[in-house]
């Protein structure tokens, strides 16, 4: 292997380091942050998180379905348009939130109390 392969390979190895230790960092300071602020997680707190985004898109849909039924081919007025536009900005929002918490988990940034 060429001097100039082996520095090559070395500074690739010191950049995957870099970034191992960067990855380890966040986790870290995720898994700090937010234990101090979310509640112990279990199969019961996730669940009642995931009925509450059913609401916010059941309130969403029953919006929805309530302009259309009184829709008469004339477009919606503007509290109409602005009542479903926050029900779904409010149904987007939490199904963001819950991606994120997915995405917490998977990290390693929250435990799962693991009940049997």
């Amino acid at each position: 292997m060429s001097e100039e392969h082996t520095d090559d390979y070395k500074k690739m190895m010191n950049q995957k380091r870099f970034l191992n230790d960067i990855e380890q960092g966040i986790r870290i300071a995720n898994r700090e942050i937010i234990h101090k602020r979310i509640p112990a997680l279990n199969k019961d707190t996730v669940l009642a998180f995931a009925v509450a985004i059913a609401r916010a898109r059941t309130r969403y849909l029953e919006a929805a379905f309530r302009a259309a039924a009184t829709d008469k081919g004339e477009p919606l007025d503007q509290g109409e348009v602005n009542q479903l536009r926050s029900h779904r900005e409010s149904y987007e929002e939490t199904k963001k939130a819950f991606e994120a918490l997915r995405y917490a988990i998977e990290q390693g940034y929250v435990d799962v109390e693991m009940v049997d």
